[in-house]
């Protein structure tokens, strides 16, 4: 499998107001209950490096809607859940960034937290923090031979055959996120429903709290791969290490915020990134290849 990702950042950004064709997310039988696009599912033990590295203000959970499966209901929605507990995902927070992708002018969009506005690279890319879907994409996709983020991209951008150069399956390619095995490993069950009471309605309105996004990432942090167990200490624990996370992502993320007009605006003038994200401590990204 080879992608050519530079200039791109597709399945890093929230490219729906440049053309993205669908919102498959929000689509079917399991619905995700937030606005986020492309979020990428999480391991157990990705979450856990993640808090330990002081990371956790960078996580963010995704919850699901159903109509007829196994649900609890919570704030007015039908949440999925397995025994009556809610089941939800844990992936990395999109944030407002003023990019310029595909060739186009530099407008603000909703981008991975971890990706350098300006050279559209992961600045984890290579290191023990890189996720393992990020790292194998499109690889599910083409098993599945369902359209990849590259090929949406050279439809919508006229960039064919530019983005997915080979479309050929990896060897190393790990058990789909919401396939066998997936509970407690990166599908996670919340062990009290009752107490996501307002948290839910929050995630849905695009305002979750940092005690709502710590509640699930504790969560995920504290499960048992292969069961719906939760470690009442260690989340414990994991929560109050994702609160007090502090990390150059979080306070990015807020400086961010409070610069960005409308998704899809110009952003012309945006804060030097630099000044955002690399003086707060965001490592710099390699050249590809390096």
């Amino acid at each position: 499998m080879e992608v050519n990702c530079e200039g791109c950042a597709g399945c890093c950004i929230d490219w729906r107001p440049l053309g993205a064709p669908d919102d498959r997310e929000r689509e079917g039988r399991y619905r995700a209950l937030d606005d986020a696009y492309h979020l990428v599912p999480l391991s157990r033990d990705e979450v856990r490096g993640f808090v330990a590295d002081g990371l956790g203000d960078a996580l963010v959970p995704r919850l699901f809607e159903t109509d007829g499966g196994s649900s609890v209901r919570i704030d007015g929605h039908a949440v999925a859940a397995v025994g009556g507990r809610p089941a939800f995902l844990v992936g990395l927070r999109k944030t407002p960034k003023p990019v310029a992708p595909f060739g186009g002018d530099r407008v603000w969009l909703d981008a991975c937290a971890f990706l350098d506005p300006e050279t559209l690279r992961c600045r984890i890319h290579g290191t023990d923090r890189y996720p393992e879907r990020c790292r194998v994409y499109p690889g599910h996709n083409l098993e599945l031979d369902a359209e990849t983020e590259c090929e949406r991209v050279e439809r919508v951008h006229g960039e064919a055959g530019e983005r997915l150069v080979d479309d050929a399956v990896p060897a190393d390619l790990p058990p789909p996120p919401l396939g066998r095995g997936a509970l407690g490993s990166t599908v996670f069950l919340h062990p009290d429903p009752d107490a996501l009471d307002g948290a839910v309605g929050r995630l849905v309105a695009g305002e979750a709290t940092p005690e709502d996004r710590a509640e699930f990432v504790a969560c995920a942090a504290a499960s048992a791969p292969g069961t719906g167990a939760v470690n009442d200490d260690r989340r414990e624990r994991e929560r109050e290490r994702v609160l007090a996370a502090d990390s150059w992502a979080g306070r990015a993320d807020a400086d961010w915020r409070a610069a960005a007009a409308d998704p899809g605006d110009p952003a012309t003038d945006a804060p030097d990134p630099a000044a955002v994200e690399v003086d707060r401590g965001a490592p710099e990204t390699d050249d590809w290849g390096e």
